[in-house]
């Protein structure tokens, strides 16, 4: 690998628009009809003096990054604003040049000792950091001509061990092998409140796009689901055979994932769900379409159980408990088999975590260790198309979407924002129902376009229609 380029960062703008949800989604402990989405914006100046800008954008989900049920989503809300605050403030405090990871490292601890003192849990503190990291990247990838992709294959980032989580991993290796695909296959969320079939809605939201699990699936052709459960065993015992119902009738194979959402307690809560699956012989074909299991066990434990001596017929991965750069490690060394991509965690770590499983293979002779592609409801625009750039690049063959699903696309948003994104991107989206909107055929999307310069978009939101954080 050259050298990587440094960059001196001298702007960091944050912004916020509303986003409400057609259908409401229930995920964990909250059920959400509406929250803010964040943007960052910032200016690098290259070597030869020249400035470039970049942005990145996510959703301010609440009762995620923290569950505590004494916060209300304002609460919530204004913790995430703080998070990008204090980034912000890191990000700016040294003027010197970098390369685009030498940003991320050298402000990491720092960064995450303010948020500490603040109450704010690693998952949270890295809210902050996520977004401006893919901010710096797409104005270096724009300063430099090149796509995401070519950017992180040649290591433009420089990505080494100037942190020593990074060293011995090979990471430049790693990343000049990756090869990413024409197309991602969208793994459909079902939640907790989601109606299965017509029979299930009370009332329909009426706005012609799909309402339940089977117009969905006779709209977009999916193949690979996405399965909320409660905690509650009995309920999602029942919940479960009804969606086996409809995914059964597909002559074609199917696959699934079961989504804990931290609602078990300990190993034994994930057993009982597993074994009720088993003893079920409608659910049997379910089971067999099963690929992992995730975070079923609450995150303030779940990295002190043990899980290496119990046999839950499924890998289980972390997510929620993956709130530190190590955190990975020590999933595996309690029995994990996976780890979770989300923008919202870093993209730094889904690449760091993609290199350990390569590594980690490689030094047992197979593929235990894996990763998942994960949604936080990730909308239109420049959120979705740099997740999907990102898992895709790591080679994930399917991805969780649902925020197409529960937001009504791009219809809240300037008619002009949303022809410049369907003009650059036509393979991912396309124009119904009123507005411009993800485009899933057969089950997947089309992502060709996403290499274009940039860091997978060719074109920048309306930022004159958003309010200052």
């Amino acid at each position: 690998m050259s050298e990587a380029p440094k960059f001196k960062l001298h702007e960091v703008a944050l912004y916020e628009r509303p986003v409400k949800l057609r259908l409401p989604f229930r995920f964990g402990v909250v059920t959400l009809t509406e929250c803010p989405q964040a943007f960052a914006r910032v200016r690098v100046e290259a070597a030869d003096g020249t400035s470039h800008w970049g942005a990145a954008a996510e959703l301010m989900a609440p009762k995620w990054f923290d569950k505590n049920l004494a916060l209300s989503n304002e609460d919530n809300f204004d913790h995430l604003r703080a998070v990008l605050r204090l980034a912000r403030e890191a990000y700016l405090s040294d003027a010197s040049g970098a390369s685009p990871f030498g940003h991320f490292a050298r402000q990491h601890d720092a960064h995450a000792v303010e948020g500490a003192k603040r109450g704010f849990n690693p998952l949270l503190a890295s809210y902050g950091p996520a977004l401006l990291d893919r901010a710096i990247l797409d104005a270096v990838c724009r300063a430099q001509g090149v796509s995401f992709y070519e950017a992180m294959q040649r290591n433009l980032p420089g990505i080494g061990p100037v942190r020593a989580e990074f060293d011995g991993l090979g990471i430049d290796e790693f990343l000049s092998a990756l090869r990413p695909a024409a197309s991602i296959h969208a793994r459909h969320t079902v939640g907790l409140l989601d109606a299965i079939t017509a029979a299930d809605l009370r009332e329909r939201v009426g706005d012609g796009l799909p309402e339940t699990l089977e117009e969905v699936i006779a709209a977009h052709g999916h193949r690979y689901f996405k399965l909320k459960v409660s905690g509650n065993v009995a309920a999602d015992l029942d919940r479960l055979q009804a969606i086996a119902a409809v995914l059964d009738r597909a002559e074609a194979p199917y696959f699934a994932s079961l989504d804990g959402n931290e609602q078990y307690q300990d190993a034994a809560g994930v057993l009982a769900l597993v074994a009720g699956i088993r003893s079920r012989p409608l659910l049997a074909r379910l089971w067999s379409s099963i690929l992992f299991i995730e975070q079923p066990i609450a995150r303030k434990v779940a990295l002190d159980v043990d899980l290496r001596a119990t046999d839950f017929g499924k890998p289980v991965i972390i997510d929620e408990s993956d709130g530190e750069l190590d955190s990975f490690v020590q999933a595996r060394e309690r029995g994990y088999a996976g780890v979770s991509s989300k923008t919202c965690k870093g993209f730094y770590k889904s690449v760091l975590n993609a290199a350990r499983c390569a590594a980690w293979n490689r030094e047992e002779g197979g593929t235990r260790y894996f990763m998942s592609a994960e949604d936080l409801t990730t909308q239109a625009g420049l959120s979705v198309q740099q997740d999907l750039a990102l898992v895709n690049l790591l080679g994930i063959q399917h991805v969780e979407r649902n925020g197409h699903h529960y937001v009504d696309g791009m219809a809240a948003l300037p008619a002009a924002e949303q022809d410049a994104f369907l003009a650059a991107h036509p393979d991912v989206y396309e124009r119904s129902h009123g507005a411009v909107r993800l485009r899933i055929a057969g089950g997947e999307i089309r992502l060709a376009s996403l290499a274009a310069p940039g860091f997978a978009s060719g074109v920048k939101p309306d930022f004159s229609a958003m309010t200052p954080i």
